[in-house]
């Protein structure tokens, strides 16, 4: 097990954040997403596994931080709060992981709707999200105590820099991180529970998948033709493969994983 120390992992490199109206900053401008019909499509299909042995869980001794007794209702019995960043199931599937077809300059419609995360028993749920093309997503406070929100984001500078407010004080409370485009990768935390913890993806097309338990996924009417397709896992980091998508046809494809 790794002993955390309650502040987020200092190998994140470059830190902008907005919360409410401020927003990042952008570094790159990304060619328009032009929506239309696909016809005679194609798509991807395959599985993401994880080999090896997963990194120990990060510790969080309960009594160090606030709302303990509601907190340490999730918990390992002995006053620790365990957090695990990757679980693959017992066939070697690994959740989590980002697919993405990038360079798709046409296709089908983009309509994603803001993303969502919530805050229950103080943990931010889902661990991994994707963030679309309006670059928000709304934090919902389902816990009786109060959580703040800090959040990171990756620059070409190797900036660092962390804006937060105590911003979810009751249940039922929300707030939206807004995001710029340009900024890819994000995380989130909370600053009077450290042990809550999650990322995010952002997109610019509507060709990605998260996978789920068995590591398993789908992405469909896709434009004939040749692509990159990066995996992405938070911890694990990225790889590129290059496909040739066919007209009608489901290209396999498959990622492997290992933690060093």
């Amino acid at each position: 097990m790794i002993r955390a120390t309650g502040v987020m992992s200092r190998w994140i490199l470059g830190l902008m954040v907005s919360i409410g109206m401020a927003s990042l900053a952008m570094t790159t401008v990304a060619e328009a997403y032009e929506a239309e019909q696909v016809t005679n499509g194609g798509g991807l299909q395959g599985t993401v596994t994880f080999k090896g042995t997963p990194p120990p869980a990060k510790v969080f001794e309960l009594w160090r931080f606030s709302d303990k007794e509601f907190c340490g209702k999730v918990s390992d019995a002995q006053g620790h709060r365990l957090v695990r960043e990757v679980m693959p199931d017992p066939d070697g599937g690994l959740k989590d992981v980002v697919v993405v077809v990038e360079g798709v300059s046409h296709g089908k419609p983009f309509a994603f709707e803001s993303a969502k995360m919530e805050a229950n028993y103080c943990e931010f749920l889902p661990f991994v999200s994707v963030v679309g093309d309006k670059r928000k997503i709304t934090v919902e406070n389902r816990d009786p105590v109060a959580h703040d929100l800090q959040g990171y984001a990756y620059d070409q500078y190797g900036v660092d820099i962390v804006l937060h407010r105590a911003a979810l004080d009751k249940r039922g409370t929300t707030d939206v991180v807004n995001l710029n485009k340009g900024r890819k990768v994000f995380t989130m935390q909370c600053g009077r529970h450290p042990y809550m913890q999650s990322w995010g993806y952002a997109i610019e097309t509507p060709y990605y998948a998260v996978t789920q338990l068995d590591g398993a996924f789908t992405i469909g009417d896709l434009p004939a033709g040749t692509y990159r397709v990066k995996a992405w896992h938070p911890i694990l980091g990225s790889q590129e493969q290059q496909v040739t998508v066919t007209a009608q046809g489901m290209t396999p494809l498959a990622f492997s994983f290992e933690y060093h």
